[in-house]
């Protein structure tokens, strides 16, 4: 595949536009010979009644006018033949497409909305793809373009496989997918369909099997993060001289962090590896396998001041949530805090693999208002939140939501 920085960002066709450089594209490639295209041979083209969805019936001036607008635009390029005047697109140069890329563009412009097998089937002529999996390579790859080209939609409802679209311009949608669209159904339940222990025993293997390369990956990471070194130095000063958990702790280095801001400051992890990785880093710092859904109260005070969740609730169902902030606030002192960092979006993300480890691991992008809610509804008072975009080069790129509150007295 390309890798391409071309300026896809100020192209946007219209339908006419879609369907004739959707015709050059394809022509090009299937017959040679005849490219490129006069006039006639263009609204022909565009006119098919087979390999084109919707079928249209363009007059020979809607066609000439197209032209003349992509000419403007350089987005096709007049070659003067013999007789006539002929039409060679530039779309794909503008693009910086592949092969495999343009096949997939070219038949998304003619076709509309398509199945990963759809477009298997429907591209043989422009580029042989293997089998499906190079086909959803492909299109991850045309997606995550610093430009996306193409996006994958929700699934409507009753249809077995998701379908892609082409970004290039607006593209009439079926009436479910369009519905589905405008209201994505993200499912943060599907955590728990093998049950919560289930859950639970894949998230502790998962950690354990890549707690060291999660150290050295990670372990340096609120170095280019100074939002959370900001706010994790607050709850340090807010706790006092009462002890922190840091709970969801991994390699423990918001517990170094902590401990390095003035906390007395404990870790828990619920991966033996983890804690390992942690001791090991700080071998000054205590560090406990525990749950924190379970957590008890520390050894030498009545409560904790402050407990610190980077995180931690990030594999859990939204459902789960409320309960989970419940347990933690038991063994809070009155008056102390609870701070608590999560992913957030529209979103269940499945991997198989992570750190280049087999895992089966599902990370929740929670709703904003529902961890909030959660929250409020256990009697804390959220003091404060934010959100804030990630940052490029140093985290996964999605939005983060930060809330700190206290239980009242």
């Amino acid at each position: 595949m390309a890798d391409s920085t071309s300026g896809a960002d100020d192209i946007v066709l219209e339908a006419t536009e879609q369907r004739v450089l959707g015709s050059l594209l394809e022509k090009q490639v299937t017959v040679p010979s005849t490219y490129p295209m006069s006039l006639n041979a263009v609204r022909s083209a565009c006119n098919q009644s087979t390999s084109r969805e919707p079928v249209v019936d363009f007059d020979e001036a809607t066609v000439q006018e197209c032209l003349r607008r992509l000419r403007l635009r350089e987005l096709v390029r007049v070659v003067h033949g013999d007789r006539v005047l002929k039409y060679h697109q530039l779309l794909s140069e503008r693009l910086g497409l592949a092969g495999d890329e343009r096949a997939l563009i070219t038949v998304l412009l003619l076709r509309g909305p398509q199945s990963p097998g759809e477009l298997k089937a429907r591209t043989d002529r422009l580029h042989a793809f293997a089998d499906r999996a190079e086909v959803e390579a492909c299109l991850t790859g045309l997606a995550g373009r610093e430009v996306p080209l193409v996006a994958e939609l929700p699934k409507a409802p009753g249809q077995h496989d998701a379908r892609w679209v082409h970004l290039l311009g607006p593209v009439e949608l079926p009436a479910a997918v369009a519905a589905a669209v405008a209201s994505p159904a993200v499912d943060r339940e599907i955590v728990l369909a093998g049950g919560a222990a289930h859950r639970d025993a894949n998230v502790a293997a998962a950690y354990d099997a890549v707690a060291t390369a999660y150290a050295r990956q990670f372990g340096t990471e609120l170095e280019a993060k100074p939002f959370d070194g900001w706010l994790l130095r607050r709850v340090a000063e807010l706790a006092g001289v009462d002890p922190v958990a840091d709970v969801g702790c991994g390699p423990g280095h918001l517990t170094r962090f902590l401990a390095d801001a003035g906390a007395a400051v404990v870790g828990f992890d619920v991966s033996p590896g983890m804690v390992a990785q942690a001791r090991l880093g700080s071998p000054d710092l205590a560090f406990e396998v525990a749950d924190f859904r379970g957590l008890m109260r520390p050894r030498l005070a009545p409560a904790w001041g402050a407990i610190v969740a980077w995180y931690a609730v990030i594999h859990l169902a939204e459902s789960e949530l409320a309960s989970a902030v419940a347990g933690l606030m038991r063994v809070v002192r009155p008056g102390g805090w609870l701070a608590l960092a999560t992913h957030v979006g529209d979103a269940v993300h499945h991997v198989e693999e992570f750190l280049g480890e087999p895992v089966q691991l599902d990370f929740v992008l929670h709703d904003a208002g529902a961890v909030r809610s959660a929250v409020t509804a256990v009697g804390l008072e959220i003091v404060e939140w934010y959100v804030r975009g990630p940052l490029a080069g140093a985290e996964a790129q999605t939005d983060r939501l930060y809330v700190l509150a206290r239980k009242p007295e």
